[in-house]
């Protein structure tokens, strides 16, 4: 139970109702579906979808396969560039991606190949009977990973196939990152998350060790003493804060942290009910904090935002899904004032309208207030400076906040490699972050090959 939120009541609704409501967003294609949709794949020469897809899958050739009845061939298809194509395949906002890029989406048809779909089919479909990739012959050579999120579990797993033996040090109990903790449970369902985990580690040579702290009881020294490369998967741990007086006061919640709650729980049942809610921030997070708190049973959710609707980080679909569950997204309105009652305990927000003025957001000092029996804050995750706190690590350069690396996923410090949110590089998605995790493991194997080599 989330303490700051004990006072709340738990959902009306019982444990099957609550369940149904966090079912399957997007249930799967059955293979009716999926030949007609596969069917409507044009495998184009220069598909552009294919250059649109961070993790550089082979679009064409996995749905050809699929057309042609071929699953356990579209399925190796997706995991040799993606390891994680089944929760990319569920996660992943294919929306403004890969069919976007679609040529079948315009103006005539306005509906491009469910690609996203099609992957969840062929990887769902398939039935391995042993893991799909042979490891090659050990190297001798360890690597450690710190992180087990989707940029430390690609970046493992493509190690491990070049035959070197990695351990990956976690901090959390489970491994999966965000896909075990951040994302709304209604994405990922069943427990997909370790399900791919498990099916991930059948490769063989990697060891994960849970409970280890980069900044607490692990060094960045240590590891490079100890191992002959370092990955940094560290992700965006901390969330940013407000600033504002009672920022910490009972039924003030990062959104973060609810999501982990909620994904973890045995019994919804016995969540925190707010049924009067806001949520503050525009992105995926404040989304997915939005409707499963309207999922939980809430009556009155409102999503607020300092700017208009096309600034909104979360894509046009997720807040289409906002929508549908009843969510309130109100623009063009910035936090003031957390409002108390007489027990110091949270009862609304003042905000105060905004505008554009040349260009630059500014305050039109018109207010209004929104009772509320909790706020979540989803207004987006910073870096956690602790990680980085031995000799060795505060000389990693930085842009900003965040670790900066070359073209080869390459810090500053020879043989320590970084990849993911951690990184200023690309987008803040499970599918960047995989690819991120696959080329640094590229690197890191051409670079400790070459030393054997000039040995």
């Amino acid at each position: 139970m989330i303490e700051s939120l004990n006072h709340l009541p738990h959902p009306r609704d019982n444990a099957a109702t609550l369940a149904d409501n966090f079912s399957d967003l997007a249930p799967p294609l059955n293979d009716r579906q999926a030949r007609l949709e596969s069917s409507r794949c044009l495998y184009c020469y220069d598909a552009p979808c294919v250059n649109a897809c961070p993790s550089e899958i082979d679009i064409p050739s996995f749905i050809r396969n699929i057309h042609q009845e071929n699953i356990q061939g579209a399925a190796q298809t997706i995991l040799s560039a993606n390891i994680l194509g089944g929760s990319c395949a569920r996660v992943c906002p294919t929306e403004v991606l890969c069919q976007q890029a679609c040529v079948r989406n315009h103006h005539q048809e306005c509906a491009p190949v469910l690609i996203g779909q099609l992957q969840r089919y062929a990887l769902d479909n398939a039935n391995f009977d042993a893991h799909p990739f042979q490891r090659a012959a050990a190297t001798g050579k360890r690597v450690a990973v710190v992180g087990a999120g989707p940029a430390g579990l690609s970046c493992a797993h493509r190690l491990a196939l070049h035959g070197h033996d990695v351990v990956i040090f976690e901090r959390c109990e489970k491994a999966g990152g965000l896909n075990e903790y951040g994302i709304a449970k209604y994405k990922l369902v069943d427990d997909f998350a370790q399900r791919e985990v498990d099916f991930l580690l059948q490769i063989g040579g990697i060891e994960i060790r849970h409970g280890r702290t980069l900044g607490v009881d692990l060094t960045l020294t240590e590891l490079r003493q100890q191992f002959d490369a370092v990955f940094l998967g560290l992700g965006l741990a901390a969330s940013r804060q407000l600033g504002m007086a009672d920022e910490t006061a009972p039924g003030m919640l990062a959104a973060t942290q609810f999501i982990r709650e909620l994904r973890q729980a045995d019994d919804l049942t016995k969540l925190p009910l707010a049924d009067r809610c806001i949520v503050l921030g525009a992105g995926n997070t404040a989304i997915d904090m939005a409707v499963q708190m309207a999922r939980l049973g809430a009556r009155d959710v409102n999503l607020v935002y300092r700017r208009g609707h096309e600034d909104m980080g979360a894509t046009l679909h997720e807040q289409d899904i906002a929508k549908a569950a009843q969510v309130r997204l109100m623009t063009w309105a910035q936090p003031q004032q957390v409002l108390l009652d007489d027990q110091g305990r949270v009862r609304g927000m003042r905000f105060e309208r905004t505008h554009l003025v040349n260009g630059r957001l500014c305050a039109t000092g018109e207010t209004f207030e929104l009772a509320a029996d909790a706020i979540f804050k989803a207004i987006g995750q910073a870096f956690d400076d602790s990680a980085l706190d031995d000799p060795m690590a505060r000389e990693l350069q930085r842009d900003g906040e965040r670790i900066q690396v070359d073209g080869q996923l390459q810090t500053s410090i020879a043989g320590v490699y970084a990849g993911g949110d951690c990184t200023a590089l690309g987008q803040d998605l499970t599918v960047q972050a995989v690819q991120h995790g696959k080329l640094a493991a590229e690197a890191i194997h051409a670079q400790l090959m070459l030393n054997v080599e000039a040995a």
